[in-house]
């Protein structure tokens, strides 16, 4: 095992890298339905799935922040004149009616399903987060974007820690890439903790979600309202964020 600094600060053994599991596809959505995390992503949170979250935020500024920034843009150019406070709740709409939707994205049942579930309210939620950046003059490619949604998702509570964390989670991504996974452990202990570390990133009430999801039928009392809750919460941090702090991102001291 590997040792590595988790957010509190004391070295926590990882666990071996798990064998390869089936992958969720990436294939573009229908017009309205949110899209999946790439399949390269999930492959890195099944690998190292402590630091879930940070790849999740890492991938999202590279492949979102552009797409964030060229939607402010072309708003701007189809609504002159449009305020950045009417951006930001066009975004907030947009994807918290894709939150409502990312629990039945994989049509799966069980432990994998719900992985995929709340994988899918992450990376919905990572989107809405650059979008309302991007729609108050915030550079959404920029790498600091990256700690921004750790802090704002409550996976951090300062932005050192968080930034610590990329830091360590874009090492093990080097490494990985330069001599591959480094053990095996049982693919159903993985998953859990994969679903965990993401069910943290989307929010607690997605994390309820995702283990009434396990159980046969309980899913259906949460219903869809766990998702935009959790979503709707972080679209208002994320606002007042941005609005007070228009291209600084987070400041040190905690932001609650």
């Amino acid at each position: 095992m590997t040792d590595a600094v988790p957010t509190d600060g004391q070295p926590v053994a990882l666990p071996p890298q798990p064998p390869a599991a089936p992958t969720p596809t990436a294939a573009p959505a229908p017009p309205g339905v949110p899209e999946a995390p790439p399949a390269g992503l999930w492959d890195r949170m099944r690998e190292d799935p402590q630091y879930a979250p940070e790849h999740l935020a890492l991938e999202a500024v590279r492949r979102l922040g552009p797409e964030a920034a060229q939607w402010a843009e072309r708003a701007r150019a189809e609504q002159p004149g449009v305020s950045a406070e009417v951006l930001a709740e066009q975004a907030v709409r947009k994807f918290v009616n894709h939150a409502r939707l990312s629990g039945a994205v994989s049509g799966a049942a069980g432990l994998p399903g719900a992985v995929i579930d709340v994988g899918v309210l992450a990376w919905t939620q990572a989107r809405m987060v650059l979008h309302i950046a991007a729609a108050y003059g915030v550079d959404a490619t920029h790498t600091d974007r990256a700690t921004d949604l750790l802090v704002l998702q409550k996976v951090h509570k300062v932005a050192q820690s968080a930034r610590l964390a990329l830091g360590v989670a874009a090492g093990r991504e080097r490494a990985g890439a330069l001599f591959g996974s480094g053990g095996q452990a049982p693919l159903g202990r993985v998953m859990l903790r994969l679903g965990v570390r993401l069910a943290q990133m989307a929010g607690v009430r997605a994390a309820k979600r995702m283990f009434a999801k396990v159980v046969p039928g309980a899913a259906i009392i949460l219903g869809t309202w766990a998702n935009s809750s959790a979503t709707k919460d972080l679209a208002a941090r994320s606002r007042a964020l941005y609005r007070q702090h228009g291209g600084g991102g987070l400041p040190e001291q905690r932001h609650g």
